[in-house]
């Protein structure tokens, strides 16, 4: 552990690097590492606004069923950095993350900033577990990503929407740009239907360019034709499609209708009693959020921390329409935006909002709540005017105070309060100390 724990403490003084996008820097630590990226059989690259995560999820659930051995790169964590490194389902060991990153720290590694370091630990560890597939998921973008130092026959964009324009561009263009970044000749290439419908023909028109050798775009046919999925939500459909489609690109063979039916993919809708845990943390995750939410005919009270850089009146405008309370409360890192502040935000959408008019003729009852087969209130629910919307200085003072409102509690906004809530709720496996990476850009 303490060897761990003092890797965790250096990762964080890593965080004065910033964030330095591009991959001169990678290329010649994997040189240094003798490509531990060559050694990491065949590899699907994910790019995408949302969905990433659960379409990794997904698709290294079908590659698992194929009988092939998978690992994934992941990222953020919810709770533990071995979460980002994960062979056959299985969160990789302190132990391998420590001797990895002895590796990367003898190669120089030790002067890269805390998602470069990470990466090539994440490839150390992975080339020494002889899998056939990787799945690598995309931290910030792709163009200058350190993930795209890995050459990969496979390229998913999952969809692109609004998110990190400071750093990524203030349009759909500029940013379907970076992502498509991750775009290579002679690839195979799986356009998502997970973003807004703008960027696909942005997104086909860049893979062209670069000559890539297919291009599948998910379109409605793909999506009505995916099996039922045990991930809640319409917007998960889609994100099995991309899945599916990126299987199809391996020529892998599975049985599609059992593995999709019983993935999961901690933090995104996930219940566990009267909670409900989502990471929906930009506007664009919010509106699928609030659509499962009517889905499921569910209006629960709503504990949420977001991150200062993000647009938290368009998620404040997706989301309050669909519950019963709000609490504002931060998660522990210097990125969460104020409590207060982002009560403010809420209540200035709540009182521009006109008094609804629209029934809900059944919504579950709270005592059924988690239950394996829900009842439904026959009772037709009319929407207050006006919600209650508190503070909270952390987690579990939200989470009580929501409770008083009454349950479920949706506790949403941020991976890092859903990381949080994990291990506080859930007893999810969780670092001695924090080490997330800096969104602070250093050029």
């Amino acid at each position: 552990m303490s060897a761990y724990r003092d890797l965790l403490v250096r990762l964080v003084g890593a965080r004065r690097f910033g964030m330095k996008l591009g991959l001169e820097r990678m290329h010649e630590l994997l040189k240094k590492l003798d490509h531990p990226e060559r050694r990491i059989g065949r590899v699907v690259h994910v790019a995408g606004t949302n969905g990433k995560g659960s379409t990794v999820a997904m698709l290294a659930a079908l590659v698992r069923a194929s009988g092939s051995r998978v690992a994934t790169y992941t990222s953020p964590h919810l709770s533990t950095l071995r979460e980002r490194i994960q062979i056959d389902g299985v969160l990789a060991s302190e132990d391998a993350i420590v001797a990895a990153a002895a590796r990367v720290d003898a190669a120089g590694g030790a002067d890269l900033t805390f998602f470069e370091q990470v990466t090539a630990i994440g490839l150390c560890v992975i080339a020494e577990a002889n899998v056939d597939v990787s799945i690598l998921e995309v931290g910030l973008g792709g163009r200058l990503d350190a993930t795209n130092a890995v050459d990969a026959p496979v390229a998913v964009v999952t969809g692109v929407a609004m998110d990190h324009e400071q750093i990524l561009g203030d349009t759909l263009a500029a940013i379907a740009g970076e992502k498509a970044g991750i775009f290579k000749r002679r690839q195979r290439v799986v356009i998502g239907a997970s973003g807004e419908p703008a960027a696909v023909p942005l997104l086909v028109e860049h893979a062209r360019a670069v000559g890539v050798d297919h291009i599948t775009v998910i379109d409605d046919a793909a999506i009505a034709s995916v099996p039922p999925v045990a991930l809640a939500g319409a917007h998960q459909r889609a994100n099995a499609a991309a899945a599916l489609a990126a299987l199809d690109e391996l020529h892998l063979a599975c049985d599609r209708i059992g593995v999709l039916a019983r993935v999961s993919h901690p933090g995104r809708f996930e219940i566990a009693g009267e909670l409900i845990l989502d990471g929906a943390h930009n506007p664009h995750g919010a509106r699928a959020l609030a659509a499962t939410l009517r889905e499921q005919e569910l209006r629960p009270s709503l504990v949420i921390a977001v991150s200062s850089d993000k647009d938290a009146r368009a998620i404040a405008e997706a989301l309050a329409p669909e519950v019963s309370a709000v609490v504002a409360t931060r998660y522990q890192q210097e990125r969460a935006l104020d409590p207060e502040a982002l009560a403010d935000v809420f209540r200035s959408v709540i009182s521009s909002r006109s008094a609804p008019t629209s029934l809900s003729p059944g919504l579950r009852s709270a005592a059924s709540f988690g239950a394996a087969e829900p009842a439904v209130v026959a009772a037709a629910h009319h929407r207050a005017p006006a919600i209650p919307v508190d503070t909270a200085p952390d987690l579990e003072a939200a989470v009580a105070a929501a409770r008083a409102h009454g349950t479920p509690v949706l506790v949403a906004g941020s991976l890092f309060l859903v990381g949080e809530a994990r291990t506080r709720f859930l007893g999810a496996p969780t670092d001695p100390i924090v080490a997330t990476e800096s969104l602070a850009r250093r050029d």
